[in-house]
């Protein structure tokens, strides 16, 4: 009984939000992903599979992160983008073991903001990625140094 309970309201959550415009019926499920993507291994491998090999270095993305992150397990991580059309924004950690650790895509006429947190395993550069109406890919980097236990490392 729960269980179809849960099941109801997530759906009737979902529609609501569609029907406002907020998100798009394939997403409302979560049944549209990029699996590929976000079980690669390799940094190489994530960026190929949501088609960002050749992404050019832009100082209209930014990216906001610590210098230094005492506890690795929650990270901020704010990307803005100022390029026009933004699409979407990954954030891959280049030495996590699954790379891609965020993929936000949003809807003609959306901001170019995404906030999370994120959680690195290592001292590792952190790169926002944008994606524009035309396909085109544009990308800055911080390395975010991360400390064990606050101690250093």
């Amino acid at each position: 009984m729960n269980r179809i309970r849960r099941t109801l309201l997530r759906s009737a959550s979902a529609l609501v939000a569609v029907a406002a415009g907020i998100i798009r019926p394939a997403f409302a499920l979560a049944a549209e992903w990029n699996k590929a993507a976000f079980e690669s291994k390799a940094v190489g491998d994530a960026l190929r599979a949501i088609g960002a090999t050749d992404a050019q270095p832009s100082k209209d993305v930014s990216i906001k992160a610590p210098d230094i992150a005492e506890n690795g397990a929650v990270v901020p991580v704010e990307v803005t983008s100022g390029i026009a059309n933004t699409q979407a924004i990954a954030i891959v950690a280049d030495k996590n073991p699954f790379p891609l650790v965020a993929n936000f895509e949003f809807g003609a006429g959306g901001d170019g903001y995404a906030s999370t947190r994120i959680k690195l395993g290592q001292t590792s550069n952190v790169r926002a990625l944008v994606k524009t109406a035309d396909g085109k890919y544009f990308y800055a980097a911080k390395e975010v140094k991360v400390t064990i236990g606050g101690c250093g490392g």
